[in-house]
């Protein structure tokens, strides 16, 4: 018997993923809660922490990055924690693709 997850990654005719597809992921990988969602992309954000070496304190910081959204991974909405990876520049602003959802 089959999850719905796993029915829904079979039935993927995407290019441009990293499970079915010809897109090769390599590099980084980074967890962050979806922001905004797009038909292909999507944004994430996630905190880091940040040395300021003039103060000698941490500061808080914010980034945002744009990844590729595959077709069989359409169930992804707002405030989901999912993981992309690092990939080949498919556009102006999207280097990464997502790879798994974690939580949501």
């Amino acid at each position: 018997m089959k999850r719905k997850n796993e029915t829904e990654l079979e039935a993927c005719n995407d290019e441009q993923c990293p499970i079915h597809g010809t897109l090769s992921a390599r590099g980084r990988i980074f967890e962050g809660v979806v922001v905004s969602k797009f038909p292909r992309r999507l944004a994430i954000q996630f905190g880091r922490t940040v040395f300021i070496k003039k103060y000698e304190r941490y500061s808080n910081k914010r980034t945002k990055i744009h990844a590729r959204l595959p077709d069989c991974m359409k169930n992804i909405e707002l405030g989901d924690l999912i993981q992309i990876q690092e990939c080949r520049p498919l556009s102006k602003i999207i280097h990464f693709v997502v790879i798994k959802k974690m939580k949501g």
